[in-house]
C-alpha cells in the first residue's frame, strides 16, 4: 500500500489520515429493533454534528493485497474539529502522527526523525476527518446497509456501507458497524482503490472531553532530525 507522502515509515501506518475519523460516538438511539436506514443516518449525523473532540483506543489490521500481507497494530487516537488529530501507535512500531490542522508531523523514534510539512486539505474533509464527513453523511457519501436483508451483524451492530461521492485514492469504500442503541462505531473498515484494507476496532472512547489544542502540536525531542514531508 502507498502512503500519501514519500516518507520511509513502517507499513503499519497505512492510511493514518484516512483512518482519522473511524471512531465511536455516543448518542441516544432507537428503542425498537431494526431501525430504518434514514433513522441510522439521522442518528450518525446528529452525533457527529454535536461532536467537538474524541479519544479512543484502537486495534488495527492492515491488509496489503500486492504483498499478500497482514499487519496488526494498536494505539490511541485523539481527534478535534478543524483537522486536528493525534495518532499514537504503540505496536508493532512506535510512531506518532500529529496535526494542528495546518502542519503535519510524523515522528518515528526508531529512525530518530520527524517528518514535517503542511497538512493536506483532506484533513478537514471526509478523507481525513469524519468529524465533518459523517456529520453530513448524505452530502459526502452514498449510504446503504451492507446487507439490506439483514442490517445487523452477529453482535447486533447495524452495518453501513458508505461510498464517497467524490473519488478518493485513499478511500473507495467505508464499512461501519454501529451499536444499534448508542450509535457507537464499534468497528470500521476502509477499502482503497487498490483493494487494500485497514480495519479498526475501537474501545475506551470519550467524546467532548475538552481535549486541549496543545495536544495537537509536536515539539521534537532533543537530537531528533527534522526531515521535510514530500
Amino acid at each position: 500500500m502507498t502512503m500519501l507522502y514519500s516518507v520511509r515509515m513502517p507499513r503499519v501506518l497505512v492510511y493514518p489520515l484516512a483512518a482519522v475519523a473511524l471512531v465511536a460516538l455516543t448518542v441516544a438511539g432507537p428503542t425498537l429493533a431494526g431501525p430504518s436506514l434514514d433513522d441510522v443516518v439521522r442518528g450518525v449525523e446528529s452525533a457527529y454534528g454535536r461532536m467537538i473532540d474524541l479519544k479512543a483506543d484502537f486495534n488495527q489490521t492492515s491488509f496489503n493485497k500486492s504483498l499478500n500481507s497482514t499487519i496488526p497494530a494498536q494505539g490511541a487516537v485523539y481527534l478535534k474539529k478543524g483537522g486536528k488529530l493525534r495518532w499514537e501507535y504503540s505496536e508493532p512500531t512506535k510512531q506518532e502522527i500529529v496535526s494542528d490542522g495546518k502542519k503535519l508531523w510524523v515522528y518515528t523514534p526508531q529512525l530518530n526523525q520527524v517528518n514535517v510539512g503542511d497538512a493536506p486539505e483532506a484533513l478537514a474533509g471526509p478523507a481525513g476527518s469524519f468529524l465533518a464527513g459523517l456529520g453530513k453523511v448524505h452530502e459526502h457519501f452514498t449510504v446503504r446497509f451492507l446487507n439490506p436483508a439483514q442490517p445487523t451483524d452477529a453482535d447486533g451492530n447495524v452495518v453501513l456501507d458508505l461510498t464517497p461521492k467524490q473519488p478518493l485514492p485513499t478511500m473507495s469504500r467505508l464499512i461501519l458497524a454501529l451499536d444499534a442503541k448508542t450509535w457507537e462505531v464499534r468497528k470500521a473498515t476502509i477499502h482503497d482503490q487498490f483493494e487494500n484494507t485497514v480495519s479498526m476496532r475501537f474501545t475506551r472512547l470519550a467524546v467532548n472531553s475538552g481535549l486541549p489544542d496543545q495536544l495537537f502540536t509536536f515539539v521534537p525531542p532533543a537530537g531528533v532530525a527534522t526531515v521535510p514531508l514530500r
